[in-house]
C-alpha cells in the first residue's frame, strides 16, 4: 500500500470567474468549493446527499457537492449561492427568502435557494406541487418548510 496522493488539474467555472487548480481525487466539489476556492455559502451538513444543504448548480443541474467529486467538475459551469445575488442585489428569489421569513437559522437556505432556482426560468410557472418536489431533498429544522413554500410561491411568480 502506498501513501501517494492522487491530484488532478481540473478547470472549472464558477459563478462566471474562471479557476484551475490541483485537486485530490477524493476530494468532494463540496469541499474545493469551500476550502480551496472560499466559496463559504455552500454548507455541508449530513455529508451522505440527504440534507440537501450542500446543492449547488452543475452545468444548470442541482447536484448535492457532497456526493461529487472535485474532479467530476473538471470543465463545467458550477454556480453557488454566491452566484445568485447581481453585487449587493438580491435575486427574486433570496428576496422573497427574506420577505418571507423563509431564513430562520439560515444553515439550509443555500440549499433551498440552489434547489428552487431553476423554477424562476420555467413558464408556465411550476404549481405547489412542483415547488414541493424540487425541494423535496431539503431538510430545514426551522421553519416547518411554511415560509418556504410561500417565498417559492412568490418568486416563480414574480411577486417576490
Amino acid at each position: 500500500m502506498t501513501d501517494e496522493v492522487v491530484v488532478h488539474q481540473v478547470r472549472r467555472r464558477v459563478n462566471g470567474t474562471e479557476h484551475e487548480l490541483l485537486v485530490e481525487a477524493r476530494r468532494t466539489l463540496a469541499d474545493m468549493l469551500r476550502h480551496d476556492l472560499g466559496y463559504t455559502g455552500t454548507n455541508v451538513g449530513c455529508e451522505h446527499g440527504i440534507c440537501g444543504a450542500c446543492t449547488v448548480r452543475l452545468d444548470g443541474a442541482p447536484v448535492r457537492s457532497c456526493l461529487v467529486f472535485g474532479v467530476q467538475a473538471d470543465g463545467a459551469e458550477v454556480r453557488t449561492v454566491e452566484g445568485l445575488a447581481d453585487g449587493d442585489e438580491l435575486s427574486d428569489l433570496q428576496q422573497a427568502f427574506r420577505d418571507h421569513h423563509a431564513l430562520q437559522c439560515g444553515f439550509c437556505t443555500p440549499g433551498f435557494l440552489m434547489s428552487l432556482e431553476p423554477l424562476l426560468q420555467r413558464d408556465p410557472p411550476p404549481d405547489d406541487d412542483e415547488i414541493l418536489e424540487a425541494v423535496a431533498g431539503n431538510l430545514c429544522r426551522c421553519t416547518g418548510y411554511r415560509p418556504i413554500l410561500e417565498a417559492a410561491r412568490r418568486a416563480v411568480r414574480g411577486a417576490g
